[in-house]
């Protein structure tokens, strides 16, 4: 009887890893799940406190559908900036990992790029804003697409490069030099051999990298104006000088979650697979 009761090897260190996975998720969803929730209170709901209420559906039609509301404009802004600077960040990031790996440069060359890449990196977003913001002014970029594209695309370009030099260099040396043997230039072998074997990982970089993109805030605040708006700066305007609107600031929020949702629920096993590949090799 005792036998029968006892648990199984491993199973205590089961039960614990699970509780601790538990915990973590839980960290992780209760603010998100609690925003979400404060978009469908009313304000004065919120600030008494009441745990129990009734969901009302005002906040998100205010934010939608209010003449004096701009927020599907900015989340076609988001878009338009998350799309084209995720496009031109990975696809400069891809063409730099293979020169930096298939071309024959000195290797102290190659790792001077990539530490410089990692110090651009950590340089807070904020601290290049200024700059940004002078330069782009004297071109004509300020209040503009292009503008925060850019910007976006360079911010994000040490992330992209250092993966994907993980997965440009783990492509077999072999299938290049058959394919050189057989005829084909530089463009046939990225295309037709390169892409298809980096497919996860370039799939996992552009997901990383338009998340990147769609919340970015300082940036996106001091390059663009009441046009060009991203959502975190939408967001960011709910909060005046004698008035916090907080129930739509939630109801805009929950709405921002859902381009990231539906991208990990649609890429996830790509991300996965890409970001496990990557760590393996």
């Amino acid at each position: 009887m005792s036998r029968a009761l006892a648990l199984k090897p491993g199973t205590g260190t089961a039960l614990v890893r699970h509780i601790i996975l538990f915990i973590v998720a839980a960290i992780t969803l209760v603010p998100v799940i609690w925003v979400a929730a404060a978009g469908f209170r009313t304000q004065i709901s919120l600030l008494i406190g009441e745990f129990l209420f009734t969901p009302v559906m005002t906040n998100f039609t205010e934010v939608l559908f209010s003449k004096t509301s701009d927020f599907l404009l900015n989340y076609r802004n988001s878009l338009i900036v998350g799309i084209a600077s995720t496009i031109l960040c990975v696809g400069t990031a891809t063409l730099a990992a293979w020169s930096l790996n298939r071309m024959d440069w000195p290797k102290w060359v190659v790792h001077v790029f990539l530490a410089w890449a990692l110090v651009f990196h950590m340089i807070p977003s904020i601290a290049l804003a200024g700059a940004w913001f002078g330069m782009m002014r004297t071109i004509g970029l300020d209040n503009s697409f292009l503008g925060l594209i850019l910007a976006h695309a360079v911010l994000n370009l040490p992330m992209a490069l250092w993966l994907m030099a993980v997965f440009v260099r783990d492509v077999p040396v072999e299938l290049v030099e058959a394919a050189r043997i057989d005829g084909a230039g530089t463009p046939t072998i990225l295309g037709q051999v390169v892409l298809p074997i980096i497919a996860p990982g370039l799939a996992a970089t552009s997901v990383l990298t338009f998340l990147f993109s769609w919340n970015e805030f300082a940036v996106a605040l001091t390059l663009t104006m009441k046009q060009t708006a991203t959502v975190p700066v939408a967001i960011a305007k709910f909060a005046q000088d004698y008035e916090i609107q907080y129930t739509q600031m939630a109801a805009s929020a929950a709405l921002s979650i859902l381009p990231a949702l539906v991208l990990l629920l649609v890429a996830q096993r790509f991300i996965v697979k890409g970001l496990t590949n990557g760590a393996v090799k």
